[in-house]
């Protein structure tokens, strides 16, 4: 695929993993509602995401599972990090916050994860990526001021002692999962390892599972058994999220993993996720159609997507151009 292409499938791609990330919100919120005990909605779909995995590797190959195995084993440090980082602090963070708040109110502030991605920029990189890109991150800046309408709307400034903790679990969950990603691909990027977006989904569950297995023992221990309806839901939640939205978002940032501009604008394609929430919050749940400064903050989410979508494009054909500049100074 010609470059200039590659960055606006990256934010499609993001778009669409923003779509199915959107599960995660209203499945962990009916597990809560339902009596479920945060810690089993937590493992659950790791554990059942990693067979997923494995017979979607298994299907491309027996060697697709043990390219992953051999990188793991060379480096196992590294993963088992990361992946904690990035998988299970960040998924422990975000579930705990569903059974404390809303679906709406989790989802907004997930939404802080467009500038934590840019702003960690600085702190991962040693090369032309460490520099904030300006225009990617006041575009970013706009998508938060939309969220914070959007939630202002909502809660009025009421919220009790719980709900401002998940406030601060889901802000740090925001920074955890593009932490962990990110740290991924720089640490393939030094190995010289070639792992696609599903291997390293499959690796990074695969690592993580000492951590959830933890997890399980604790719930087992204050909640004891799963009951099957929280089970089915959480099949759900590693469906939906764990693979088909995790592969696409992985595989977005993989295509632009050296382009800070473009990486910043998929990971902002998650903030398209408030909306998908608060849609089918009216389509399904019957909410109130967002008004006021809810329909105002939308509409700035809505601008700032699009108008990252536009920076992105402009790169790209600023750069397809640079190389047809080069190619032909070479050929003088």
């Amino acid at each position: 695929m010609r470059a200039p292409g590659r960055e606006l499938a990256a934010v499609l791609l993001g778009l669409a993993a923003a779509l199915f990330f959107t599960s995660t919100y209203l499945l962990n919120r009916a597990m809560a509602t339902a009596g479920g005990h945060w810690a089993w909605s937590a493992a659950l779909r790791y554990l059942f995401t990693l067979p997923l995995l494995w017979l979607l590797l298994r299907w491309r190959g027996r060697a697709a599972t043990a390219q992953v195995w051999t990188a793991l084993r060379a480096h196992p440090l590294p993963w088992l990090g990361w992946s904690t980082i990035g998988f299970g602090l960040f998924c422990v963070c975000l579930t705990w916050s569903a059974a404390h708040a809303p679906a709406w109110l989790v989802a907004g502030t997930f939404q802080l994860t467009v500038v934590a991605g840019m702003l960690l920029g600085p702190l991962l990189y040693r090369d032309e990526r460490a520099r904030l890109p300006r225009a990617a991150l006041a575009l970013g800046c706009v998508i938060v001021l939309g969220v914070a309408l959007m939630q202002g709307a909502h809660f009025h400034g009421r919220l009790d002692r719980a709900a401002w903790l998940a406030l601060a679990l889901v802000a740090l969950s925001a920074t955890l999962y593009p932490l962990g990603n990110r740290a991924i691909l720089l640490h393939l990027e030094r190995s010289g390892e070639a792992l696609d977006a599903t291997m390293r989904v499959y690796g990074m569950t695969l690592a993580s599972q000492p951590f959830w297995w933890l997890v399980a023992l604790h719930a087992w221990l204050v909640a004891g058994p799963p009951p099957l309806a929280q089970m089915s839901l959480a099949a759900g939640v590693a469906l939906f999220t764990g693979v088909i939205a995790t592969v696409l978002f992985f595989h977005a940032t993989g295509l632009v993993r050296d382009q800070p501009a473009a990486l910043g604008a998929v990971e902002a394609m998650q903030a398209a996720e408030l909306l998908f929430t608060s849609a089918l919050g009216v389509l399904l749940l019957g909410e109130a159609v967002p008004r006021g400064g809810a329909a105002l903050g939308a509409l700035l989410v809505i601008i700032g997507i699009v108008a990252l979508g536009v920076l992105v494009g402009r790169n790209a054909a600023r750069d397809r151009r640079s190389q047809q500049v080069l190619r032909s100074d070479r050929g003088a």
